[in-house]
């Protein structure tokens, strides 16, 4: 998925983020860093469209615009560069879908803390959490009086959703993580099953939710975070299925936002294991 390159800058969601080395020539063809923003904005636009979903466009603005001032101000206060603006981009749109708030405040805080948590919190010289899921949980633990995320503002109609998936999938295709969103859905879809047997509730209703949009992001951009994901295809599918898998843990125990959570606590605690594990075996 990623241009081999010598060095790299952190990456939010959905895209590495690459830096060309000093000789290097104009680039040739189609930029891939665009695939994942183009995407994102075909979920924004398409949803908006069919069914006027943004509480305001002015929120999902500042979040972006929050996102893209912060990744400036701290890429040239730590590396003296001006950074490529796709991750940023990902993570305020992100941010301003997903949040859910009368006031304007939680999106730019939000988007703020998202990037802040590329910077901050590192380990090995790379960020372990998922900006924008970073971001979300934080605002929903601190912040929860205020702030609530996508649920039903979306609907899950075919019409909407088809599009949306089959783009989605040449995308993880062209950058070799459809592995990852598919063994999400596969595994969301069985543990659904599980769940209706457990809770007696009917299959429709337990399945229903990864068929809409907030589902979209999460599994289309979230879960296939490169620099957050594990090295090896084996690895990422096995860790993905322990996201799934704690998220039904956390349904059957009625946590709203289960997914957040899921990806929260799985997701860094794999990525550290792994790289503590090549380290001890490299020493």
């Amino acid at each position: 998925m990623s241009i081999s390159q010598p060095a790299t800058q952190p990456a939010g969601p959905g895209i590495p983020i690459a830096t060309a080395p000093p000789d290097a020539g104009p680039r040739r063809g189609f930029d891939q860093r665009y695939l994942a923003p183009m995407l994102i904005t075909l979920i924004l636009v398409a949803g908006n469209w069919t069914t006027g979903m943004l509480e305001s466009p002015w929120k999902t603005g500042l979040a972006i615009a929050s996102a893209i001032g912060t990744e400036a101000l701290l890429s040239r206060l730590t590396r003296g560069t001006w950074p490529h603006m796709a991750s940023a981009y990902i993570t305020g749109i992100s941010v301003g879908i997903l949040v859910r708030s009368p006031f304007f405040w939680p999106y730019a805080l939000c988007a703020i803390i998202s990037i802040l948590s590329k910077y901050v919190l590192q380990a090995g010289g790379r960020h372990v959490w998922n900006p924008s899921n970073f971001g979300i949980v934080m605002m929903l633990i601190f912040a929860h009086p205020t702030v609530a995320t996508l649920s039903i503002q979306w609907d899950n109609r075919l019409l909407l959703m088809v599009p949306i998936w089959m783009v989605g999938l040449m995308v993880l295709y062209r950058l070799r993580r459809l592995h990852i969103s598919a063994t999400y859905a596969a595994s969301f879809i069985g543990l659904s099953a599980v769940r209706s047997f457990q809770t007696g509730h009917a299959f429709l209703a337990e399945v229903a939710p990864i068929t809409g949009p907030m589902y979209q992001l999460f599994t289309l951009f979230m879960v296939t975070d490169p620099p957050t994901t594990v090295r090896g295809m084996r690895p990422q599918i096995l860790v993905v299925f322990l996201v799934a898998l704690m998220e039904h843990v956390l349904r059957l125990n009625h946590v709203i936002h289960a997914p957040y959570y899921a990806l929260f606590t799985v997701g860094p605690a794999a990525l550290l294991t792994q790289r503590w594990w090549s380290a001890r075996r490299s020493a």
